[in-house]
């Protein structure tokens, strides 16, 4: 039942927004997305399960945002890069799960973390996925990174491979250093471009 399960999902999104988690009922959950209690509990489990899926959807947009920025660069890596970071700072603003899950800060607002993985033999299977344990923010780094180092071993004439991963891991390190500290509109761009080298050596 997708469409069900993305309706909880927007519903608890829209709750959290309002109010702490501690805060949101599932009854609530429910009858904002239409459909019944037994439903939720049949998608979800419990209500730890719904936050498992709930910070797990929002690390899967978050990733799905990375690739989009490295895939409409213009094919020039430090604009590749320049635009990942951006989406990153721009998503963490605006996201406070996105930004807990790159800082490792969590308020008591949000769900909490310690979405450690349970037993495979959940009776919940839409659920399994969403059980395992979170990335870390370094691990995050890693993603990141390796995402673009990826896209970018693809567009660029033979990079370095040591060279172009130093370069992706720095500009993402630089948009989590603005999401910490954020610098003045435009600001994320610009110091991912002077920080990086203009070109990588073949």
């Amino acid at each position: 039942m997708p469409a069900a399960r993305e309706s909880l999902l927007d519903a608890a999104c829209t709750a959290l927004a309002r109010r702490p988690w501690s805060a949101v009922r599932m009854v609530d959950v429910a009858a904002a997305a239409g459909v019944s209690r037994q439903t939720l509990y049949n998608e979800f489990g419990s209500k730890e399960g719904l936050a498992r899926a709930l910070v797990r959807r929002e690390a899967d947009g978050y990733l799905a945002g990375v690739e989009r920025a490295l895939a409409d660069g213009p094919g020039d890596f430090r604009e590749q890069l320049a635009a990942t970071a951006e989406w990153t700072a721009s998503a963490a603003r605006e996201n406070a799960l996105v930004r807990a899950m790159l800082t490792g800060c969590w308020s008591e607002r949000l769900p909490s973390p310690a979405l450690a993985a349970v037993s495979s033999s959940s009776a919940v299977p839409a659920q399994r996925r969403a059980d395992g344990p979170l990335p870390t923010p370094g691990d995050f780094v890693a993603l990141v990174r390796d995402r673009a180092v990826a896209v970018l071993t693809v567009s660029d004439t033979l990079p370095d491979a040591t060279e172009l991963a130093r370069s992706c891991e720095l500009a993402v390190r630089l948009a989590l250093s603005c999401v910490a500290a954020p610098p003045a509109e435009g600001g994320v761009a610009e110091l991912v471009r002077t920080a990086l080298p203009r070109r990588l050596t073949a």
